[in-house]
């Protein structure tokens, strides 16, 4: 038996409810784990960064399509401002 992969972000580590996503399509895993360490901290913070339930749920679903179509980074995305002091003026 493997043990399944997720790899993490460099701030960021994957929550529970993007895990779970994850891990019910292998070809966005295989998608994921082959990101660089900033495209998925850069993901990461772009699915936990908001508010809402139902919009985090829209992150993490427009997620696993943009990772198919093979983007890599959230697209109009200042960046994390976790990491990027430049980026925190977008998030007040």
């Amino acid at each position: 038996m493997t043990d399944i992969i997720i790899a993490e972000g460099v701030v960021h580590e994957v929550p529970d409810d993007l895990r779970k996503a994850l891990l019910s399509n292998p070809s966005v895993l295989e998608k994921w784990n082959h990101l660089t360490p900033l495209s998925r901290n850069e993901w990461i913070c772009w699915v936990t960064i908001v508010k809402k339930p139902e919009t985090r749920k829209a992150h993490i679903d427009r997620l696993n399509e943009d990772l198919l179509d093979g983007k890599r980074r959230p697209c109009c995305w200042p960046g994390c401002p976790h990491r990027r002091p430049s980026a925190q003026k977008w998030f007040k």
